[in-house]
């Protein structure tokens, strides 16, 4: 009986490999198409003044900077004491590390 499962495990693994290894193939087909759109986008984008390139770069960014999700004062006042916190208790930590160091090392010389 503990064969008979085991086998169903293996039938089953080689089947999710199998969609994985078909997923793998589908995308790297549609990697492919869309780096031929972008060889011709670029062509057409290389033959753009620099200026032009400028203010296309300009508008991306701020577009990007639309999308940013800027934290309030009250997340910032607690990240930073949350950061304050752990440098304090790392420093204590290891400051205790390194005396107790000292100690035994004090001891056997």
């Amino acid at each position: 009986m503990a064969e008979v499962v085991k086998t169903k495990e293996k039938k089953q693994i080689v089947k999710i490999e199998e969609e994985k290894q078909n997923k793998e193939n589908k995308l790297s087909k549609g990697e492919n198409k869309d780096k031929n759109k972008n060889k011709n986008v670029s062509t057409k984008e290389e033959k753009k003044s620099l200026w032009a390139r400028f203010l296309i770069f300009c508008n991306g960014v701020k577009s990007e900077f639309k999308k940013v999700r800027w934290t309030s004062k009250k997340d910032m006042v607690k990240y930073s004491i949350a950061t304050i916190v752990f440098i304090v208790f790392c420093s204590v930590f290891f400051y205790g590390i390194d005396t107790i160091f000292a100690l035994v090392q004090s001891l056997f010389n």
